[in-house]
């Protein structure tokens, strides 16, 4: 694992069929982390975000939408940031040489902006398992603009 995931013990965690509509289950879970660790408002849009592409990922390109397959999501606070992890059963990708979306070429395809946005969004992303499992790192403080 990467220094995002070393030692990371769930706070809490939850699995679940790799159907679109279990996408409200990782919303449910992140609004509770964030309340519960009192996140500042200005950072939950981002966390949403970012971790709805993570899990949507996980769940269409991951598992191929195969409800036979899980998908896990879940967090620990760890060295004053919210670390989240998003695993999916399938056989990753190389998240290292995706098109870059912002290309010209690219500015109208429909997909391809999710690892971007991730990236984009938090303060620390890290791929492991070949790309089946990503980790993303978040800080509790106000957003600096």
């Amino acid at each position: 694992m990467g220094a995002l995931t070393d030692e990371l013990e769930f706070t809490r965690r939850i699995d679940f069929p790799a159907k679109a509509e279990n996408i409200a289950l990782a919303e449910k879970l992140i609004d509770e982390a964030c309340a519960t660790h009192k996140v500042h408002e200005s950072r939950y849009g981002n966390i949403l975000i970012a971790l709805t592409e993570a899990v949507n990922n996980a769940i269409h390109h991951g598992n191929g939408l195969d409800p036979s397959k899980t998908v896990t999501l879940g967090y620990e606070l760890k060295d004053d940031k919210l670390v989240f992890l998003v695993q999916d059963q399938g056989p990753g990708f190389d998240h290292d040489h995706l098109p870059d979306p912002t290309d010209p070429q690219n500015i109208e395809k429909p997909h391809g902006r999710g690892v971007f946005l991730m990236r984009a969004l938090a303060d620390g992303v890290e791929f492991t398992d070949n790309g089946a499992t990503v980790a993303l790192a978040f800080g509790l403080e106000p957003v600096q603009e």
